[in-house]
């Protein structure tokens, strides 16, 4: 073994970004995968994910030989005196979170290791799920008749998709729940720039890390269908929102991070760990009811907005609309559970044909919504998008649609009315240019004539296909 080696098994969104940011640390990554593909594509030097930076810390790393990709996990079992467990748990039909692929990797382990190594686990698991590890470790290990010693690792990521360099670089803390000593001065190593860098560091046991990953996610996940509710209640009243949750950061016990309304969060960690956390409570006897309740609340933020766009228009069947953004957030091409993958479907099944842009996630898009390919149109900018729609959609807020021209897009508009579902506009600016602006928690002032008499017509329209 080879001090400060480490093998990083998964090269998904955690296993990668994980292992070239460790690398640039100064430690020695074998990056393991058993996508012999993917694995491949890594050797050859292009990089699987998006996400902004990652490039450049992925060409240093494997020029100064920092970093190498294997499909050959014995031999980075048998090298490495730390390895991570960096694979996919994704959401089970009934929300438990999918732990095959970590106890697969545990049995591999305790079936190769060959002398001491510690074992962290950095996917995001269930409270107890450390000492299962340990213990299919342990089990392997005795059926070979060895007597090897292992030490256990909870290290939780806090990684933002978009910022994920910028996080692991830059974190707000690093939690390591072990109960060696041992394995809490090696991690302090394997973290030593942060470390001497003064970033907090919280040492505490398996099950209360484990327990932190999850809290954090349910907390900002609650956060806003919190905000969310709040904006359809300022809808109803004839207040503002922004305003409102803007009033609100301000006081220091709540703070304005994720007090931003819109059409619901998605992604890969929000929905599967709040799940998750539910089940975890149920097998505890604890009833999760606020997570619930935002659970059930961001799902029925995506419906409410699809009534919003079919109630302004007075129906969408014979419709076209222009949707820009399909990511659940921007600066990643991940559409995992994207507010704009429920939203779509809905607008099509209520008659409604779609001219759909995404800087980057158009690929996966398409994949996912192939049942309803002959009514997408994807395109190849925003002003395509908008060309002939009868109402422009923003969903999620990549910084080129921040700054959309808006006159350009009231020419190409059919119908001149804009659904800003992130409130990334002032209203008044839109208006200004004759275009009806409908946010979220946030009204516009004026009421075009042009779209009213396209909703008499489209409602009288639909009032005659009932009637025949």
């Amino acid at each position: 073994m080879y001090k400060n080696k480490i093998c990083v098994i998964g090269t998904g969104y955690v296993g990668l970004v994980g292992g070239v940011c460790l690398a640039d640390f100064g430690n020695r990554i074998m990056n393991v995968d058993i996508d012999e593909k993917k694995i491949k594509m890594l050797q050859d030097e292009n990089i699987p994910i998006y996400e902004p930076g990652l490039q450049v810390l992925f060409e240093r790393n494997v020029r100064e030989k920092r970093i190498k990709f294997t499909t050959d996990i014995a031999r980075a079992i048998k090298e490495c005196e730390v390895i991570y467990i960096s694979v996919g748990t994704p959401s089970s039909q009934n929300g438990e979170s999918n732990l095959e692929s970590v106890f697969q990797v545990a049995k591999n382990i305790g079936q190769i290791i060959d002398g001491y190594r510690i074992i962290v686990t950095k996917s995001t698991v269930p409270v107890g799920t450390g000492r299962k590890v340990e213990a299919i470790i342990n089990e392997e290990i005795n059926k070979r008749n060895k007597d090897y010693k292992i030490d256990i690792v909870s290290n939780p990521e806090f990684l933002r998709e978009g910022k994920a360099v910028y996080d692991f670089t830059h974190p707000d803390r690093i939690v390591i729940g072990t109960d060696s000593e041992n394995a809490r001065k090696v991690m302090e190593e394997v973290y030593r720039p942060l470390y001497l860098n003064n970033t907090p560091f919280v040492f505490t046991n398996l099950e209360t890390a484990e327990m932190i990953k999850y809290a954090a996610n349910a907390f900002l996940a609650t956060k806003i269908s919190f905000i969310n509710e709040m904006a359809n209640l300022c809808e109803a009243v004839d207040a503002d929102v922004q305003t409102v949750a803007r009033s609100m950061g301000m006081d220091g016990r709540i703070s304005s991070k994720f007090l931003h309304a819109g059409p619901g969060y998605g992604g890969s960690c929000f929905p599967k760990d709040t799940r998750a956390i539910v089940k975890i409570g149920e097998a505890s006897g604890v009833d999760m009811k606020v997570i619930k309740a935002a659970i059930i609340a961001n799902e029925n933020q995506k419906i409410r907005m699809v009534d919003k766009i079919r109630d302004r228009l007075g129906g969408l069947r014979g419709k076209t609309i222009s949707i820009l953004g399909l990511t659940f957030k921007p600066e990643t091409d991940d559409v995992r559970e994207a507010p704009a993958l429920s939203i779509i479907p809905r607008l099509i099944k209520s008659g409604a044909r779609i001219r759909a842009y995404d800087p980057q996630g158009m690929k996966t898009a398409s994949r996912i919504l192939n049942e309803y390919e002959q009514e997408i149109t994807y395109c190849k900018n925003e002003y395509e998008a908008v060309k002939k729609a009868d109402a422009l959609v923003l969903i999620t807020e990549w910084n080129q649609f921040r700054r959309l021209d808006l006159d350009r897009v009231r020419s190409l508009l059919a119908y001149p009315v804009f659904f800003d579902l992130r409130n990334v506009y002032i209203p008044e600016e839109v208006e200004a240019v004759g275009i009806e602006y409908i946010g979220v928690g946030v009204k516009g002032k004026k009421i075009s004539a042009e779209i009213e008499t396209g909703k008499r017509e489209i409602a009288a329209t639909e009032q005659g296909v009932k009637d025949n």
